[in-house]
């Protein structure tokens, strides 16, 4: 029940804080719009590589276009979803620095609620839209005798892998408690993994396939369900229960995060400042 009512009280700190910075973004709504249009642009050039790479190649590692762009929507979607919710925790380490950090300690609210729901922007929604288009169109451009567990098999793979990107999120924030400033640090797995998602793990060594599937397992957020969807071998043998995998890598990578946070909170020493 404490655990229940810790939850709850974190979730209503979160919207109340959330909707402040709503609130505040949509005061002049001329600039929002022009925000959201600004990342969702910015944010789609990544995927006019990938187009630009297949003008001069039928096929990347083996993989077509509609293919590739099923792994990009799928990681870009999901990674949108994590970076709206918790994406300002990158900026915890300077928080530490100014000693901004120690006045969320002594507020009556979660500080993890506190830090993900810090300047909390909709303008991240661009990067959400796109991936979601890209997605679409991949959805009906990809060659794959769709059945019933394959269909099912694509709101959970965003779902699931929203939430490992936010735990990786919440565990890089609990690194930086340790570090004093290590923002690089995080970014590297937040939006490199995203980056490295959005190719196939064909064009990438195994050493490096078995790195995000067996210790950092990022490959759950689209690699290896998605090959089962696409009916493609995964590089790294894997038996076939896994493609399903993705809602428990989630839920350990959300326990681990949320173990680190504890940690990371009870070991953190005030600047003085």
């Amino acid at each position: 029940m404490a655990e229940r009512g810790a939850l709850a009280e974190g979730l209503r700190a979160y919207r109340l804080i959330a909707g402040m910075w709503i609130r505040s973004s949509m005061t002049y709504r001329t600039s929002f719009v022009v925000t959201v249009l600004g990342n969702l642009t910015v944010t789609g050039l990544d995927f006019v590589a990938i187009l630009l790479m297949f003008s001069q190649v039928d096929s990347l590692g083996g993989w077509s276009l509609p293919e590739v762009a099923f792994l990009y929507g799928l990681s870009v979607t999901s990674f949108g979803i994590a970076d709206l919710a918790l994406g300002s925790m990158d900026v915890l380490g300077a928080r530490m620095r100014d000693g901004s950090f120690d006045t969320l300690l002594v507020r009556p609210a979660p500080v993890l609620a506190q830090v993900g729901a810090d300047r909390f922007a909709l303008r991240r929604l661009g990067r959400i839209t796109q991936g979601t288009v890209v997605l679409g169109w991949a959805l009906v451009s990809v060659d794959v005798d769709w059945s019933a567990s394959k269909v099912l098999l694509v709101p959970v793979m965003v779902v699931s892998g929203a939430a490992i990107f936010s735990a990786v999120f919440v565990a890089g924030a609990s690194f930086q408690i340790y570090a004093q400033d290590a923002a690089e640090v995080q970014n590297a797995f937040t939006y490199g993994g995203t980056t490295l998602l959005q190719y196939p793990p064909t064009v990438f060594g195994k050493d490096l396939v078995r790195g995000v599937t067996f210790m950092l397992p990022l490959a759950f957020v689209n690699w290896v369900p998605a090959t089962h969807v696409l009916g493609r071998p995964y590089p790294v043998g894997l038996p076939g229960w896994t493609a399903f995998a993705s809602p428990l890598v989630a839920v350990v990578c959300c326990v681990l995060a949320g173990m680190a946070w504890r940690t990371g909170l009870r070991s953190y020493r005030s600047t003085g400042s």
